[in-house]
């Protein structure tokens, strides 16, 4: 029941894994423990956005002079966290304490959650398909997403550390925007999982194959960091020469980008390529593709077969809307009347941090195959099997 995955089709997995983990790893430890590192670190551009990295990590001093241009880069920014609230009592204060308290709570789950079911997919040989290949992709995006913004989010309010070094600001835009990105495309291609499955069934096992979900996963992890990579790096021909106060709870791009004295115009530009990209494009993408569903759904003579097939989208619809909505109603919030910052933090809180611990819950709970999986590794003791490997194995060294 149990072997190792064929390097073929599931060497994206491995590779995803790697990178991800020890680039967050890096990224946490860099500007939590010894931050002087992340300014003369030379070996970041191995991976992640070769551009963004050229841009913001080598050494530089703090204004340079480019063509007759001053650029004023900050030390440090400045996280504003709640303000501006009226009649601070004790139980506010205990309201925000018990509100960071419920993320590091999340952040907990999430990774429980998420990497119960990275185990279960990667363990299980019946979980090797196509369609899990994609869930796999989702739930290292969540957790890696996760762990970019949590920890720092508590270090910085419950420690009072509210300072972030200028690269360090950089960096963490970079990673939160980038896996952001990544679960919206990775959303599209379970939609397009069951398009194929639902309108074309007996046509299913070949056109949905192992390395064309890896090869559609690998195009759309370059272009989307080579897209964050723009993004972020132009953030540097940007001069901040009056307030460093970024009203949010990280380095949110958009609060960032406004504190801005100079031309904005091409930042502007990419940030509506960004928002068609990451968040309209997918939508439209996603109620095509159930539009065509529906359709084909309609012309299924038993209602009892058109359920069935219906059940097979519950769980990806569930996600869509998690992950879809909170973005939809803050943009539009924004666009049509003044949206608070303490309303624009909670709500961009939730909406990073929610998708990625409800993701694993719903594909647990709401798909027979992952629960069944579950029950039969908990039967086997498979966990405590590769548990006592590896135990051996780092004894052994």
């Amino acid at each position: 029941m149990f072997y190792h995955p064929p390097p073929v089709s599931y060497c994206f997995i491995l590779f995803q894994i790697c990178c991800s983990v020890i680039w967050v790893s890096v990224f946490q430890f860099t500007f939590t423990v010894h931050r002087p590192l992340l300014r003369y670190s030379t070996l970041l551009p191995l991976h992640f956005g070769p551009l963004f990295m050229y841009l913001i990590m080598v050494p530089k001093v703090r204004a340079a002079t480019i063509s007759n241009v001053t650029f004023v880069r900050p030390a440090k920014f400045y996280f504003s966290g709640f303000s501006n609230i009226p009649h601070i009592t004790y139980f506010l204060i205990f309201l925000c304490f018990y509100f960071y308290i419920f993320l590091c709570f999340v952040y907990i789950m999430t990774v429980v959650g998420n990497v119960l079911l990275l185990s279960v997919i990667f363990l299980v040989k019946t979980l090797h398909t196509p369609k899990y290949m994609i869930v796999f992709n989702l739930a290292l995006t969540d957790l890696c997403g996760s762990t970019a913004l949590i920890p720092k989010v508590l270090d910085t309010f419950l420690f009072d550390n509210r300072y972030i070094v200028y690269e360090a600001c950089l960096c963490q835009m970079f990673f939160v925007l980038s896996f952001l990105s990544v679960q919206s495309w990775t959303l599209v291609t379970m939609a397009y999982d069951r398009f194929i499955a639902i309108c074309f069934p007996l046509r299913y096992h070949s056109i949905v194959t192992k390395p064309a979900v890896a090869a559609i996963l690998l195009f759309s992890w370059v272009v989307l960091l080579s897209l964050i990579s723009c993004l972020v790096g132009l953030l540097d021909r940007l001069s901040f020469c009056g307030s460093l106060v970024i009203q949010s709870f990280y380095c949110d791009h958009g609060p960032t980008y406004q504190l801005a004295c100079n031309n904005r115009f091409l930042n502007y530009v990419f940030i509506c390529i960004f928002v068609v990209t990451v968040f309209l494009f997918p939508l439209i993408l996603i109620v095509a593709t159930y539009v065509c569903i529906a359709i084909a759904l309609s012309r299924i003579a038993s209602g009892e077969e058109r359920v069935k097939a219906l059940k097979t989208c519950t769980s990806h619809l569930i996600l869509v809307t998690i992950f879809f909505l909170p973005f939809l109603g803050t943009n539009i919030a924004i666009l049509t009347s003044y949206l608070h910052p303490n309303a624009r933090m909670i709500n961009s809180a939730l909406t990073h941090t929610m998708p990625a611990l409800l993701n694993p819950i719903i594909y647990s709970l709401k798909t027979e195959e992952v629960l069944d999986s579950i029950k039969k590794l908990y039967k086997n003791n498979s966990f405590n099997y590769y548990f006592k490997t590896w135990t051996y194995f780092a004894k052994s060294d």
